[in-house]
């Protein structure tokens, strides 16, 4: 392991224990973040190859629903078996998807996937079965067989979700590194030289979109626990373009870049509503303009410079 990966994991550790001191809502509020970050990661590793994709919220909200369709009709309450449940379905759709979706680039791309995501969408809402607009709950789980005593649920959440973004986190940095993970910045750069290389562009750009697929659906089904319910706003268009959003915030400099901007996102969201209940998506819209303005490489961009500017 290299030192990002340790202080990547000491980080973890750090977040975890800070939620022991932190008040409920804010628990609730950074576990939601977390949950969000990883669907971001997998926006950011599809920028990273020159793709914007605007139907992340397809395998956010697949990850969401198999986690909850398994508690409520198949009656599985081990929270492992519903995040396994929702990533091997969220996989398994992607794979079928990616190998149209990875021929296109550009606009074509983005708006794919948009269709896709609205699709599911629009099935969503019809479904009396599922609750139609309005979801459903998902009600008792457990971890590993234990059972959180009262009060205690929503920290057991956010320790696992941390837990798992940290892992993640990790496995991420190691795929950025490898020759995959670099081969996406040369097909941003130029895909006709990756090709004369011998680099199958495509197939990179197909793992890069399962690999995003998958990590889309853990925070799906995290996202479903945490607030307990799912409903077919999580694959709507506007929840698609909040984690691009996110994305842009962070930028593609770091794997902790996503984490950061999740959380920075949440709580200006919080304090806007709190602030300027009756206009706070422009109070949040300008904030978070002005922020990417003054970074244009995103968050993980000051940290940058303020390390040069120390050595």
């Amino acid at each position: 392991m290299d030192r990002s990966e340790w202080l990547l994991l000491a980080g973890g550790l750090l977040i975890a224990l800070g939620g022991f001191l932190l008040p409920s809502w804010m628990v609730s509020i950074a576990t939601s973040a977390f949950a969000t970050a990883l669907v971001v990661q997998g926006v950011v590793l599809l920028i990273r190859a020159g793709l914007v994709s605007f139907g992340q919220g397809l395998f956010f909200g697949i990850g969401g629903y198999a986690a909850g369709m398994s508690n409520r009709f198949l009656g599985v309450t081990e929270v492992f078996g519903m995040l396994a449940l929702g990533l091997v379905v969220a996989v398994a759709l992607a794979m079928v998807l990616g190998l149209l979706v990875s021929r296109y680039r550009e606009i074509f791309f983005a708006m794919l996937t948009l269709a896709f995501s609205m699709i599911a969408y629009g099935v969503l809402v019809k479904s009396r079965a599922l609750g139609s607009t309005d979801g459903f709950g998902i009600d008792t789980w457990h971890i590993l067989g234990w059972t959180p005593p009262d009060g205690y649920g929503q920290l057991s959440l956010f320790l696992l979700t941390v837990t798992i973004g940290s892992i993640v986190a990790v496995l991420l940095h190691r795929y950025r590194r490898s020759a995959l993970g670099l081969a996406c910045e040369a097909i941003r750069e130029n895909e006709v030289r990756v090709e004369y290389m011998g680099i199958s562009q495509r197939l990179v750009l197909y793992i890069n979109y399962v690999i995003a697929a998958a990590v889309g659906a853990l925070g799906g089904s995290l996202h479903a626990l945490a607030i307990g319910h799912v409903d077919p706003g999580m694959t709507y268009w506007t929840t698609s373009g909040e984690f691009v959003f996110i994305a842009l915030l962070a930028g593609s400099g770091h794997v902790a870049a996503p984490f950061i901007a999740a959380v920075l996102f949440a709580l200006v969201r919080t304090y806007a509503v709190e602030l300027i209940p009756n206009a706070w998506q422009m109070g949040l819209g300008i904030t978070l303009l002005l922020i990417i303005l003054f970074l244009p490489g995103g968050i993980w961009s000051l940290f940058t410079r303020l390390r040069r500017a120390t050595s």
